[in-house]
C-alpha cells in the first residue's frame, strides 16, 4: 500500500512537473539570425526570387504583409513615402496570398516606381514558418552583413527603423 502511495506520488510530481517545465519558444530565426536560404516569385512577373539575387554589403528590411491588412497597407505607405531615407536599403515584402491580389496591391501602391523594393509571394509558407509569423505586418531588419538587427510587430515604426541606416 505504501509502495503504490509512493508510485502515485512520483506519477503525479512528474506531471505537475512537466506542466510547468518551460518550453523552448525561441524562434528559428534567433537560433540562426541571418536571412535563411529561400525561394519564392516576385509580383507582377512571377520569376524565381531566391536569397542569392539579394544585394551583398546592403541592409535589408523583410516585411511579411496581407494586401487587405490596414496595418500592413499604413506600413507600406510610410516606407514609400519616406523612399529617399531607404535608398541604400532593400525591401523584401512577403505574402503568401492569392496572386492577383498582390498584383493589385502592387498596382495600388505604385511598387514598380521603388526600384529597392521587391513585392514576392511565398506560396508554399517557407519564410513565414521559418520566423513563425502569425501576425502582420511583421518587419525583420538586417544589417548590411545580413545579421538580423530588430524586428517589429503590427505598429511598424518606419522613422526608427529608418535611423538604424
Amino acid at each position: 500500500r505504501k509502495m503504490k502511495k509512493m508510485v502515485l506520488t512520483l506519477i503525479m510530481f512528474c506531471l505537475v512537473s512537466g506542466a510547468f517545465a518551460q518550453i523552448d519558444s525561441t524562434q528559428q530565426y534567433f537560433k540562426s539570425p541571418y536571412i535563411p536560404a529561400f525561394n519564392i516569385r516576385t509580383v507582377p512577373d512571377s520569376s524565381s526570387f531566391t536569397n542569392n539575387m539579394l544585394q551583398k554589403n546592403k541592409p535589408t528590411i523583410l516585411m511579411f504583409f496581407d494586401p487587405d491588412c490596414d496595418h500592413c497597407q499604413e506600413a507600406t505607405k510610410n516606407f514609400t513615402a519616406r523612399i529617399n531615407r531607404f535608398k541604400d536599403v532593400q525591401i523584401l515584402m512577403v505574402t503568401i496570398y492569392d496572386f492577383n491580389r498582390i498584383k493589385k496591391f502592387h498596382q495600388d501602391f505604385k511598387i514598380a516606381d521603388f526600384p529597392n523594393i521587391v513585392l514576392t509571394r511565398d506560396a508554399a509558407f517557407d519564410l513565414p514558418r521559418f520566423y513563425g509569423v502569425h501576425s502582420i505586418p511583421d518587419v525583420y531588419v538586417y544589417d548590411k552583413k545580413g545579421k538580423l538587427m530588430r524586428h517589429y510587430k503590427k505598429d511598424i515604426p518606419v522613422e526608427e527603423i529608418a535611423a538604424l541606416f
